[in-house]
Parts: structure tokens; C-alpha cells; sequence
């Protein structure tokens, strides 16, 4: 189990991405813009550049969404490895087989 601190960081972190998603492609169309002038362009960057850092989405890490791992996270289920194991073995996961050779 990760640490209560730790999952709630990355909900916080979650939160900011969404509320800051629009200015933040706002800014970056108008920075991107070759056809606008430089200045505007340049004043674009700097007002991206103050927005909270945690507002970038490549600041977010998959987390498990039972314990909170973050590695060995499968992206389609939402779930670590242990965490899809236990379930598998639990009968909670449809589809799986456990295997022996």
C-alpha cells in the first residue's frame, strides 16, 4: 500500500491538470503560432510559464487505483500486478486462468 500522502499528492496533481487544461492549450496555440508576432509569442511562454507546475500533465504517474502502486500498473484495467493477481485468484477478475506447467 503506497502512502496516504502520496495518493492524495497525485489526486491534487489530477485536479490542477483539469482546472488549468484549457488556459494551459490556450497559451500554447498562441505560442505555437508562427503567424503571430514574436513578442506575443514570447509574452504567451512567459504566462505558461507561471502557471503551477503541477498543472502539466506529464507531472501525472499511473497509479493503481486499489493500492496506490506506482509500478507495474496495466493501463487498461487501472490495476498493478498484485493487485490484478489478488483478484484473479479471488474470482473478481473475468476471464483469467491461473496457470501451473
Amino acid at each position: 500500500m503506497a502512502k496516504k500522502a502520496m495518493i492524495e499528492r497525485e489526486k491534487k496533481r489530477q485536479k490542477l491538470v483539469e482546472k488549468y487544461a484549457a488556459k494551459r492549450a490556450e497559451l500554447k496555440e498562441i505560442a505555437n503560432d508562427e503567424s503571430k508576432p514574436m513578442e506575443e509569442r514570447f509574452k504567451a511562454r512567459l504566462k505558461l510559464a507561471k502557471l503551477p507546475r503541477n498543472s502539466a500533465p506529464t507531472r501525472l504517474h499511473n497509479r493503481c487505483q486499489l493500492t496506490g502502486r506506482p509500478h507495474a500498473y496495466y493501463r487498461k484495467l487501472k490495476v498493478s500486478r498484485i493487485a490484478l493477481r489478488e483478484l484473479a485468484s479471488n474470482g473478481k477478475a473475468p476471464g483469467m486462468v491461473k496457470s501451473s506447467w
